[in-house]
């Protein structure tokens, strides 16, 4: 057996110290809300300066999510949406075969049939439909005898599709999030915060955010129970957070409000997945949603038949539930076999890369399966610092490809510059989906590469660790990081604070633990607090017992066998003083 590739050291960040915050706000907010001056600097350095923005930002209400109404085309979405439920005809909900499309997909059948209503879910196959509104998910609602389609997730760019369907005199109503790649489709309605004309007040929303403002606005217009449709927030959540949505605004309402949902949901397939993935009875925290629960119901849509998702969380059978729950656990530890294979031959084609000059990365093979490529284009990412594009050729010679960035590269944006070599893109500035003929790759990975040299600079390669605060290690203690607990829910748009502490000496020699990670002690007035650093193992012979060293990290709680600690955990590293 070929022994797989190592991980390229990853490039050493560089620290961006926080500014100094405004004083008189600082001590504006600590008088007002009784709040450490620690805590308020963190408040305005995160915008929320303002005695009464901090208070909506550490207590989210559900009164502070805007009305469904100021979504563009809703009015009329609703009203044909109410009419087919009043008639019985056939509503056909057309999902996408992630974590997102799968909730928000159950989100709308789940109301719909609780209003009374007909409606048929799909979602298209990975392998042999494709990304996106097709054809395939035309004949299927033609099929299904379907008089209106909703899509989630999706269909933003699916213009010939659309068309289709309305020629097939079929209403189609567009839900979803994703940048428009040039015109939006001519059908019903089209709700997209994202699109021109669209003065929504918060376009952050993942598409589950989206279909829950459809399905809410629905119960309004039928006059039925709103609680049928906030009793789903947990789904909101889930699909929130995988989908790495900002965690600001109405998301962080939806994030804190679904999490606590989430913990005693009454949904039997969320139930099962819960006990699956080993954390029945632990508190369910966005980290490990994002981290172990969403994984487990992706890799169905990855491998597998995303529908399968959708029918978990569907049924009110338990014993359904639990034996789907547990094939979606053996599709999540096949794809993480599938994960380590393909980012092992990912990094042997980095290798063999001049990455002084090379800005952007393509890489492709027929041997890749399609369901795990954007999986591995993030860790290829965090190993190079550099936007990276990862292209799974099927036999037929058709590359499907998922891209990931970094903070200086606007993905989407830059596909845009490759537009004439690709069938088809879509996707965020962070994450895009590529569909490319195997014979353009060469011209596609040049092309690619072209405009990040000419978007990024040298400096931009290396990646940058914001740090929130500076504190002595002595002024870490258990009361911070029960304060710090106000600001989760904790991703994307509102991270876990990084703490900087200088000339923390060390005690004991540092030691490396599981595979990858490396574990020192710190001395401090309050006794000996440990630090785990994953992936920086092979940095174990940098230090030494009594070392005066230079740490960020992330304060945590760690509970083991009953017993509960402070943890740090490694952002970063290095002498004290060295730079």
């Amino acid at each position: 057996m070929t022994a797989p590739a190592a991980a390229r050291p990853r490039p050493q960040p560089r620290w961006v110290l926080p500014t100094a915050p405004d004083a008189a706000a600082v001590a504006a907010l600590a008088a007002e809300l009784r709040l450490p001056e620690t805590v308020c600097r963190l408040l305005v350095a995160r915008g929320h300066r303002e005695p009464d923005a901090a208070k909506r930002f550490l207590r989210p209400r559900l009164e502070q999510l805007h009305q469904p109404a100021g979504l563009l085309g809703l009015d009329r979405a609703v009203e044909r949406l109410a009419r087919a439920v009043r008639s019985g005809e056939t509503v056909f909900v057309h999902g996408d075969y992630d974590v997102d499309g799968i909730c928000s997909t159950t989100l709308l059948t789940r109301a719909i049939r609780a209003f009374g209503g007909r409606v048929v879910p799909f979602i298209p196959h990975r392998v042999t439909d494709g990304y996106d509104l097709s054809m395939a998910g035309v004949r299927a609602a033609i099929a299904a005898d379907a008089k209106v389609v909703v899509t989630c997730d999706c269909g933003t760019s699916a213009l010939a599709p659309v068309q289709a369907l309305c020629e097939a005199g079929i209403d189609v109503i567009i839900s979803d999030h994703h940048l428009p790649g040039g015109p939006v489709p001519r059908c019903l309605a089209v709700l997209n915060p994202k699109q021109p004309g669209c003065d929504y007040a918060d376009d952050d929303l993942a598409a589950v955010g989206v279909a829950f403002k459809l399905a809410l606005a629905l119960a309004r217009e039928l006059g039925q129970n709103e609680n049928v449709v906030l009793h789903m927030l947990d789904l909101v959540a889930l699909a929130t957070i995988a989908d790495i949505a900002p965690l600001r605004g109405e998301n962080r309402v939806f994030a804190r409000y679904g999490l606590k949902l989430l913990q005693e949901t009454s949904n039997p397939g969320l139930r099962a997945l819960i006990r699956a993935a080993g954390l029945d009875g632990k508190p369910l925290t966005a980290g490990r949603v994002g981290f172990i629960l969403a994984p487990r119901l992706n890799a169905v849509g990855r491998l597998g038949h995303a529908l399968r998702g959708v029918e978990l969380l569907t049924t009110d059978s338990d014993a359904d539930a639990n034996r789907i729950a547990r094939e979606l656990e053996e599709l999540n530890r096949e794809r993480q076999d599938m994960d380590r294979r393909t980012l092992s031959e990912a990094r042997t084609m980095v290798e063999r890369l001049d990455l002084d000059r090379t800005y952007g990365l393509v890489l492709a093979s027929d041997r890749w399966h399609p369901g795990v490529i954007g999986i591995v284009a993030s860790r290829v990412v965090e190993e190079t610092a550099r936007p990276a594009v990862l292209v799974a050729v099927d036999a037929a010679g058709e590359g499907k490809g998922s891209g990931r960035s970094i903070p200086a590269f606007d993905l989407h944006a830059g596909l845009g510059e490759c537009r004439d070599l690709l069938k088809r893109f879509g996707g965020h500035r962070s994450a895009a989906g590529v569909t490319v003929d195997a014979t353009r790759l060469d011209e596609f990975a040049a092309r690619f590469n072209d405009v990040a040299r000419s978007r990024l600079s040298a400096a931009d390669l290396v990646p940058e660790m914001r740090v929130d605060l500076e504190l002595p290690i002595d002024a870490v203690s258990e009361e911070l990081e029960a304060l710090l607990r106000h600001f989760e829910p904790f991703g994307m748009g509102n991270p876990s604070p990084v703490i900087a502490s200088r000339g923390v000496v060390l005690a004991g020699a540092p030691r490396t633990v599981g595979q990858d990670g490396l574990k020192l002690r710190f001395r401090t007035a309050l006794g000996e607090m440990e630090a785990l650093g994953w992936g920086m193992g092979a940095r174990a012979g940098e230090f030494h017992e009594g070392a005066a060293v230079d740490v960020a990290f992330r304060l945590e709680r760690d509970e083991w066998n009953g017993t509960s600690r402070l943890v740090a955990k490694l952002a970063d590293v290095r002498a004290a003083g060295g730079r």
